[in-house]
């Protein structure tokens, strides 16, 4: 499997990772979700260079994750907002947010506590099954074949612990 060929696996992984597999792409969705929107304030707090921030900023346009706002008419000023798609990015940023807040914040503790607005209580995220609710994690879930794959896929085949719980 080729880099530059990751969109056009079989694989839903492998095709989110060819749009948002870089450090930068993370840490630009994370300013996203804490409301970042303009160039400027992205470049000011990740420090980022303003060519490989212009690149990654146009990257996920053209692939939908965000789009362009004016903000500004006389010069025209624009600035980034969350699609639909990049909306849906949420559960995977505090995916890996809980995760490095479980096994690097240290003795200090999280950075940063996310509050539900609903309830006012600061939440940690739980994946759940949309069909019972209940918590699910990778030895309570068996990966099988979808519509979207071909019988010739070895994605699943291939494995030797395919069907097999992880451990």
């Amino acid at each position: 499997m080729r880099w530059n060929d990751l969109d056009e696996q079989q694989c839903s992984l492998s095709r989110a990772i060819s749009v948002l597999g870089d450090r930068w792409t993370l840490l630009i969705l994370r300013d996203c979700f804490l409301r970042v929107r303009r160039f400027e304030q992205f470049q000011a707090r990740l420090g980022i260079a303003r060519r490989v921030l212009a690149e990654r900023l146009d990257k996920l346009v053209d692939k939908g994750v965000l789009k362009r706002v004016a903000y500004q008419e006389r010069p025209l000023r624009e600035e980034y907002r969350l699609t639909e798609m990049g909306l849906d990015l949420y559960p995977v940023i505090m995916s890996l947010v809980h995760w490095g807040d479980k096994h690097l914040a240290g003795d200090r503790g999280e950075p940063v506590l996310h509050r539900h607005d609903a309830c006012g209580k600061d939440f940690v995220p739980v994946m759940t099954c949309s069909e019972c609710g209940e918590p699910v994690d990778p030895r309570s879930v068996t990966p099988r074949p979808g519509p979207g794959m071909d019988a010739t896929n070895p994605l699943l085949a291939k494995t030797p612990t395919a069907g097999a719980k992880a451990s």
